[in-house]
């Protein structure tokens, strides 16, 4: 219909039949009776004009009828809510912005970052209602419909992090709180892993106006180091070639330094000691994203657990298993013996009742008031450990169910294979991690003041777990928590990752100071929770790789990206200004009725 292409509402022209009674008024209005007045005439002659011109009376008659015609077109043009096709864009009032804050928005593009640049267009984007969104490794609503002043003050807080980005979260975010006409404007690099132009195209299904903004200049051939391995006390560093172009590298980390060649789009490894206390593994030269330059690497300042074994009868397997990991000084001793107090584990095994000394007892006591720990394990005659031992000893059971396995750091992922005897009897005190299904504790810890114990129920000659490939990994486990250590790959993280702290525990970040319980790692460097220092670094291969695809060649229908801004035209409605006229014409009415005198 033609009327379609003017008016989002025709029918209501039907009102225009409203004019056809004021135009029949018009018509049936009689004529006015003309009466000759002489002493008019005379006067109208003394002026030199007729005073009575027929013509311009049926004029000023019918401009009034012509106003009146005009407001009523207007009110039912306004009903008919008239319209003109504009860009969809011009047609929302609220924006929702989404910055990306992820590492790869760090690369230098001339003497700003992508994120400098992003953040200063996004200032241009700020409308009367605006709500911010931060792209990094969650989506982070740092506004909502708040003030273009609020808005812009809300850009002006935002930082780009260390950690990998999730653009497609955050763009379902900005829809999930976008208004129904709201516009989405997406700031990024957009070298992205993340299905984002999924999230674009369900936005646009719905209705939203989603705008992107690329701002991919800078780096593109970049060389970062996208992970690192330990392995005892030293590091293997993997670095990666993004470039079109052979590469020579220098890996450096506590003084010692590596070489390292890289063709076009290599991957590499060098392996490096890691220093007492940690330090920096540092890639030079660098290049246009430092942030993958660098590798931050956290260690205790004492490496060295040392490990005493009491025992009058060697369990082979528990010494060697202990004697291969890199970080344990392993002493091995006889009772009765004189034992020193700078151990920070001792481990009771395979005891003659009648050679443990009240001293050797005393001095496990000692090491855990050091803050160190103690680890028994069960025999079927037990000597007298006092409180150290955590569950008293009844009988000699056999052939035990394994019932639970707690997800504790000791137990966790591990199988324990039920034992054929075992020494039976109630938990004193402490936490069971495993247990029989009568309820019998086979393994079990407890925090004893800035220390800890550990009970290990299997009977060593009667149990099979001392032949499995996970015993060595249970006692490395054992040591390192009762020494009250990380292992190093448990104090290194990755960006983007999360550090437990206790509740309303301060913790020391690279930026200043945060509080947990939990600690997002959104930035590369160093983080103090009391005595311990953990580390966090980029190690990311898709967050490296800088370069992304320019949207401007994913415009045709069989691209995976979408467009920049959809081509789409919606009615503008002029319902308000049609309504304005009409108002405008009813006061041009009254203003002339009234120099007529009929007001």
């Amino acid at each position: 219909m033609v009327l379609d292409e003017f008016f989002l509402f025709p029918l209501g022209l039907v009102a225009l039949l409203g004019a056809v009674p004021l135009v029949v008024l018009y018509l049936l209005r009689p004529e006015p009776v003309r009466r000759t007045l002489p002493t008019f005439r005379f006067l109208a002659e003394s002026t030199g004009r007729n005073a009575s011109n027929p013509i311009f009376d049926r004029l000023l008659r019918s401009l009034l009828l012509l106003i009146q015609l005009l407001a009523i077109v207007a009110l039912v043009g306004s009903l008919a809510a008239p319209y003109v096709l504009v860009p969809e864009s011009e047609t929302v009032s609220e924006t929702v912005v989404v910055v990306d804050t992820s590492a790869s928005m760090a690369v230098r593009d001339g003497d700003a970052t992508r994120f400098d640049k992003a953040v200063s267009a996004a200032r241009d984007e700020v409308t009367g209602t605006t709500s911010v969104v931060a792209a990094g490794e969650s989506a982070d609503v740092v506004l909502r419909r708040g003030s273009d002043a609020d808005s812009r003050a809300a850009l002006d807080g935002l930082s780009v992090t260390a950690a990998p980005g999730d653009l497609r979260s955050a763009i379902t975010t900005a829809a999930s709180i976008a208004g129904e006409d709201a516009r989405i404007v997406v700031l990024s690099d957009f070298a992205d892993d993340s299905p984002w132009a999924d999230a674009v195209r369900e936005s646009r299904a719905r209705g939203l106006v989603v705008e992107l903004q690329q701002f991919d200049g800078g780096e593109r051939n970049n060389v970062g180091i996208i992970d690192r391995r330990f392995s005892g006390t030293n590091v293997t560093v993997t670095v990666k070639n993004y470039g079109d172009a052979s590469v020579t590298r220098s890996v450096e980390l506590g003084g010692v330094s590596r070489q390292i060649q890289l063709g076009a789009g290599d991957v590499g490894t060098t392996t490096l000691p890691v220093p007492a206390g940690g330090g920096r593994v540092s890639l030079s030269p660098g290049d246009g994203f430092p942030t993958d330059d660098t590798t931050y690497v956290a260690a205790p300042e004492d490496p060295t657990v040392d490990v005493l074994v009491l025992t009058n009868d060697e369990n082979e397997f528990l010494t060697t298993a202990l004697s291969v990991i890199p970080e344990v000084s392993l002493t091995v001793d006889n009772p009765p013996t004189a034992v020193s107090s700078n151990h920070d584990v001792i481990i009771y095994s395979n005891i003659n009742p009648e050679r443990l000394l009240s001293g050797n007892v005393a001095a496990g006591r000692e090491t855990i008031e050091r803050g160190g720990g103690v680890a028994i394990q069960a025999q079927a005659e037990s000597p007298n450990y006092g409180d150290l031992l955590l569950v008293s000893p009844a009988q000699i059971g056999t052939n035990p169910t394994i019932g639970t396995v707690e997800d504790h750091e000791l137990t966790r992922d591990i199988t324990f294979p039920p034992p054929t005897e075992y020494v039976s009897g109630p938990l004193r005190s402490g936490e069971s991690l495993v247990s029989t299904t009568n309820g019998t504790s086979l393994v079990a810890t407890d925090t004893r003041g800035p220390g800890r114990v550990v009970y290990y129920g299997f009977v060593e000659d009667q149990s099979a777990f001392k032949y499995n490939y996970q015993y060595p990994v249970f006692w490395k486990r054992t040591v390192f928590y009762l020494a009250g250590r990380s292992t190093l790959s448990e104090l290194n993280r990755a960006t983007g990752q999360s550090l437990s702290a206790g509740a309303n525990q301060t913790v020391e970040t690279p930026t200043g100071q945060a509080t947990g319980p939990e600690v997002r790692l959104a930035d590369a460097g160093f983080y103090r929770v009391g005595d311990e220092r953990f580390a966090a670094s980029l190690l990311s291969e898709s967050e490296s790789d800088v370069v992304a695809e320019s949207l401007d060649s994913n415009t045709t229908a069989s691209s995976t990206a979408p467009s920049r801004v959809e081509d789409q035209v919606v009615p503008d409605p002029l319902t308000e200004w049609a309504a304005l006229v009409a108002l405008a014409v009813t006061l041009v009415e009254l203003a002339y009725l009234r120099r007529r005198g009929d007001l």
